[in-house]
Parts: structure tokens; C-alpha cells; sequence
């Protein structure tokens, strides 16, 4: 049996989290809670956990919410994965999180075996939508003509090898996950990972995550 999926929940309510605590399946494992953005921010620094689920509502901060939690969090966890889960369905929501680095986006309607189940899929990589919502994301994120000739120009930058991390790390993958999938160093992955960012004048794998998202190439 493999290791549960660890877990930070991040919600104002108090009830919700132990509610949702409570309703999870024995695959995820919550190693901590958070109830504003700071204290967030603060507990995916101490805990790492490979899945952050937050509200997009927060209060603290700078008012950004969960957006907020994935820009100041996400550069210092790089291998930690965040899914929103949100009584919101709105598109500006929906796509705020998503441009921010989020791997998904489901709602507080959704079952404790649902929520298990998407916690499972954005550690394993891949991102999770409840089903209206994915909508939101390809309308968009949706990629015209012209928007497709400057994808490739700026995709000629890249070097196969990097256009193969570039693929991987933007789908969530670690840096050990990476080398071991290419055969190669975690330095080599390292240093084709700082080239991808420099070329396509990127500042973290997140924003790498929305670029690529945004141009339909995971």
C-alpha cells in the first residue's frame, strides 16, 4: 500500500476543515490547517505537503485570497501542488486561482470520496476540475490563431530536452520525478528548468504551470 497523499487544509471555517478532515479517506493524510492567508503561507513553508486545499476566500494577507497563498507559498514548496475547493463557481474565481498556479478547482458540494479522489489526481500530476468549471478554464484559457503563431515562436526558444521538462515540471512533477522519467541528473533537470524559465522570462514553475495551461500544452 502505498504512503498517503500529506495535506494542509486551508479554510476560515473551522467546522469545515474538521468536517472535511473527517470525510476523507484513509489515502490522504492532513498534517495541518490554516485559516488566512499568513497563517497558509506559514504552514506550507513548515509542513511541505505535497497537496494544499484551500478556499479561493481568505481572509489576511493583502486580500488576495487563495491566489495569494499559491504566489508567496509556491516558489519556496516548488513540489507542493495546490487545488482549490471552493463553494464559489464563479469564472473570475475559477480562473483567478487557475492563473495564480493552481492544479484544479472543485466545489464544496463535492463528496468526501470525490475530494479524495482529486487530491490523489493533482499530487499524481494532473489537474482536476469539477465538471461546469472546466468550462471556465478552456473559454479562458481558449487559444486563437494568432495566439497559437506566437506559442510556437515562443516554443522555438526551447531545445527538445527542455521542452520535455518543460512539459513535466508544468504538469507538477518534481525535480526527482523528472530525472528519473528522462534518464537524467536532478542537476541537468535544474539547469534546463532555469533556461525554460529565463527563456520564456518566467519567475517559477507556477507561473510556468498557467503558461503552459493557458496555451493547451499539458
Amino acid at each position: 500500500m502505498s504512503d498517503p497523499v500529506t495535506v494542509v487544509v486551508v479554510d476560515d471555517h473551522s467546522i469545515f476543515r474538521s468536517g472535511l478532515r473527517a470525510d476523507l479517506d484513509a489515502a490522504v493524510q492532513v498534517v495541518g490547517e490554516a485559516g488566512d492567508v499568513d497563517s497558509a503561507v506559514a504552514a506550507v513553508a513548515r509542513l511541505r505537503p505535497q497537496v494544499v486545499l484551500l478556499d479561493v476566500h481568505l481572509p489576511g494577507g493583502q486580500g488576495g485570497g487563495g491566489a495569494e497563498v499559491i504566489r508567496r507559498a509556491g516558489p519556496a514548496s516548488p513540489d507542493t501542488r495546490f487545488l482549490a475547493l471552493s463553494v464559489s463557481d464563479s469564472a473570475e474565481d475559477v480562473v483567478g486561482v487557475i492563473r495564480a498556479g493552481a492544479r484544479g478547482y472543485i466545489t464544496k458540494g463535492s463528496s468526501g470520496a470525490e475530494v479524495s479522489q482529486a487530491v490523489a489526481t493533482v499530487a499524481g500530476g494532473d489537474a482536476v476540475f469539477s465538471p461546469r468549471l472546466a468550462g471556465f478554464v478552456l473559454d479562458a484559457f481558449g487559444t486563437a490563431a494568432g495566439e497559437q503563431a506566437q506559442t510556437d515562436h515562443e516554443l522555438d526558444r526551447l531545445s527538445a530536452r527542455e521542452r520535455e521538462v518543460m512539459r513535466l515540471i508544468a504538469r507538477g512533477f518534481s525535480y526527482k520525478e523528472v530525472a528519473a522519467e528522462l534518464y537524467i541528473s536532478i542537476k541537468t533537470v535544474e539547469t534546463h528548468v532555469s533556461a525554460v524559465l529565463r527563456k520564456l522570462q518566467l519567475s517559477s514553475r507556477h507561473e510556468l504551470t498557467a503558461w503552459a495551461l493557458e496555451r493547451r500544452l499539458l
